[in-house]
């Protein structure tokens, strides 16, 4: 047994019962009274103030001096170091030092930090092909910034060799003081709950507290593909665990990505906003229609028939207020004809059990050996939205309209594809190279929807690939891809609503000149501070901004345009407002047969930039939940649908940007829906 398991013993209660301490009461009940996530910290002593600035600067010299190298090896291993730097730093400048016995954790990081800098300069890395506790970093596509990651190491590892080792990709609860600082020590002292034999375990960290949502969701995403560049990992021995906020984003990773492991293991956490709030809150929730329908993004029971494709092993304490959310995923399970398997610990509260524990490894070891199934030949996929278009062999292309159920029911039998397919005008079938499970020498047959089809034969390779599209109510074969670049529809990537354009590469750009109405210019000023104020706070990055004249055409390929103000201040807004679905100009802001003036409103809005309709163009929003969601994960969904109407002369809140007087989503071909009453 290796030195470092019997350090996690003494940390598994408090490891466990960790989102206890934070737990959500009454008084986060209560728009006008917020308390502030992450809370303020305390004070440092001057004398430790001074040695955490002094070992800054010299961490940060030698990592300008290891980037100077222009050495691709150094290249990729520089966010190794430049975590410990980013954890310190932003810890000491953003106050976020929340206790004295911190200040201790940040100087052992900078000795580590500065301990691997000088490693790389002598042109040595051993932390590479190191057993036991590891943490290391990767530089992010969305804001540049770099984000940790632990792992625990296994002893037999195949470093050398043919052999490919499992991965577990373990979520941690809600802490509300996990800054970078506390979570690289954390990943540095304390194995996890889980270290099964002969097995890689990934901590990401989840761009801190956010229930491994929005970036926090594309930080496991890109953590897991930096591990599997890293270490030798099995493709088909991935799973994902977790408990409490972790459980949460279990079932959320298991309905979304099914076909990705090869099992999951959710214990407590939600499973869906509105019964979790109202059980484990107490909350009387006053949903718009809109909110109610983003619901769909991240409510797990409406993707339940998905777990057909991903064995899930489910973990409660008895006593578990949290075990809702199993009981919820369980319902909705048994309406699909699954009996989910949910091991419960006996007279336990938000903990595991030490019976209950061996249980379930011994499930996901059973689990891991039998490894995930690769192109089943029956296939059952269910969901609201282009975000989560792909199920093994099927990838949905476009749909009837987002929000509500698309399905499909796919089946290979012989030489033919059956499928039955519902709220879908678009949709591929594939096979990637060596695949197939076709003959070469004869086309394959194609059932839609009870219409017969003459499908292309495979390939030489054993690759094969059928599009096909609903045309007039009719299904046909599509000679090209169903999304025609010229007239934008909603595909994958780029769907909306609004918080989507801040799970990619995105640039903030402020504006140079003066807003046509001085309220306008003030409130888009004071959004775009606490937008990249709270991004850092929350999504622990800082947003790349410039200021309109700057924007060039290199940014308009590779990034995702936020822009702030109105078409008199924002040039780059100048350029495409005549080509925005919603009408805003110095007078009016017209939406079909709606009208309000323009100086006391303002446009927030996503679509496709008509300057690049690959990438977004968002007008005056960062992501769109607030300071009152922050309190409860199971808040923390999108708030705005794909544009709304702000009224200027109600102050931003903890909930809201503004009263919103007009919200609404764009239809399949990012047009303007018709006005409904009520809405």
């Amino acid at each position: 047994m290796m030195p470092w398991r019997s350090k996690w013993l003494a940390f598994l209660i408090l490891g466990t019962l960790g989102t206890l301490a934070w737990a959500d009461g009454p008084g986060d009940n209560v728009p006008g009274a917020v308390r502030r996530l992450p809370k303020s910290g305390v004070e440092i002593p001057p004398e430790d103030q001074r040695v955490l600035e002094q070992g800054l600067e010299k961490l940060e010299a030698s990592i300008q001096q290891l980037e100077r190298k222009n050495d691709r090896w150094v290249t990729d291993l520089l966010p190794d170091v430049k975590i410990y730097h980013k954890a310190v730093r932003d810890a000491v400048k953003y106050d976020e030092i929340f206790t004295i016995k911190e200040v201790g954790k940040a100087k052992s990081l900078l000795k580590q930090g500065q301990e691997r800098a000088d490693q790389l300069g002598e042109g040595v890395a051993p932390w590479i092909n190191a057993e036991g506790l590891v943490v290391r970093g990767y530089v992010s596509k969305i804001d540049g910034s770099v984000q940790p990651y632990g792992l625990v190491v296994p002893e037999s590892l195949p470093l050398a060799g043919l052999s490919r080792v499992r991965l577990d990709v373990w979520f941690h609860g809600r802490n509300e003081t996990l800054s970078e600082l506390n979570f690289l020590d954390e990943r540095t002292h304390q194995a996890g709950q889980f270290t099964p034999r002969d097995t890689i375990v990934l901590h990401p960290y989840g761009r801190y507290c956010n229930a491994f949502k929005f970036a926090g969701e594309v930080d496991v995403l890109e953590a897991i593909d930096s591990v599997k560049a890293r270490y030798r990992v099995d493709e088909d021995r991935i799973s994902v665990r977790g408990f409490s906020m972790g459980g949460a984003a279990c079932w959320q990773f298991a309905v979304h990505y099914p076909d990705r492991w090869f099992a999951a293991n959710p214990g407590a956490g939600f499973s869906e906003t509105p019964r979790f709030l109202r059980v484990f809150q107490n909350e009387t929730l006053t949903p718009s229609w809109y909110e109610q329908t983003l619901w769909k993004l991240y409510d797990c029971p409406d993707y339940a028939v998905n777990l057909a494709h991903c064995p899930t092993v489910a973990y409660s304490g008895e006593n578990d207020r949290q075990k809702q959310a199993a009981d919820v995923m369980a319902d909705a399970l048994k309406r699909e004809g699954i009996d989910l398997v949910h091991v419960i610990g006996p007279n336990t509260q938000h903990a595991y059990h030490p019976d209950a524990k061996r249980e379930v490894e011994r499930l996901m070891d059973s689990l891991a050996t039998r490894g995930r199934i690769r192109n089943p030949d029956v296939i059952d996929f269910e969901t609201y939205t282009l975000k989560y278009n792909r199920m093994h062999w099927v990838v949905l292309d476009r749909l009837g309209e987002h929000w509500k159920r698309a399905r499909v029911h796919a089946e290979r039998i012989g030489q033919t594809v059956e499928v039955q397919a519902e709220n879908i005008q678009g949709l591929t079938l594939e096979f990637q190279a060596g695949f197939a499970p076709f003959s070469m020498r004869k086309p394959v047959k194609v059932v839609v929807d009870g219409r017969e089809l003459d499908g292309p034969s495979p390939r030489s390779d054993l690759s094969w690939v059928c599009k096909l599209e609903r045309s007039q109510g009719r299904w046909k074969i599509a000679d090209s891809p169903t999304s025609d670049p010229g007239s934008p529809t909603k595909r994958h990537d780029l769907q909306g609503p609004i918080d989507d354009a801040f799970m990619d590469a995105f640039l903030f750009v402020t504006p140079s000149g003066e807003p046509a109405h001085a309220k306008v210019g003030e409130w888009a000023r004071a959004e775009s501070e606490r937008a990249i104020e709270h991004w850092r706070r929350h999504f622990r990055g800082e947003p790349q901004v410039k200021v309109d004249r700057d924007v060039t055409e290199d940014d308009l390929a590779r990034y995702h345009l936020v822009l702030w103000g109105d078409a008199s201040s924002n040039q780059v807004l100048a350029r495409v407002a005549d080509r925005l679905p919603i009408s805003w100009n110095a007078t009016r802001i017209q939406a079909n047969d709606r009208s309000f003036e323009a100086e006391k409103h303002a446009l927030i809005s996503i679509t496709p930039n008509p300057l690049n309709p690959k990438k977004y163009v968002v007008l005056n929003s960062g992501f769109t939940f607030r300071e009152y969601d922050y309190l409860n994960n199971a808040r923390q969904v999108p708030k705005l649908p794909d544009w709304a109407i702000i009224n200027l002369e109600s102050a931003p809140n903890a909930r809201t940007p503004g009263r919103v007087v007009a919200a609404d989503f764009y239809d399949e071909a990012w047009k303007l829906k018709p006005f409904t009453p009520g809405r």
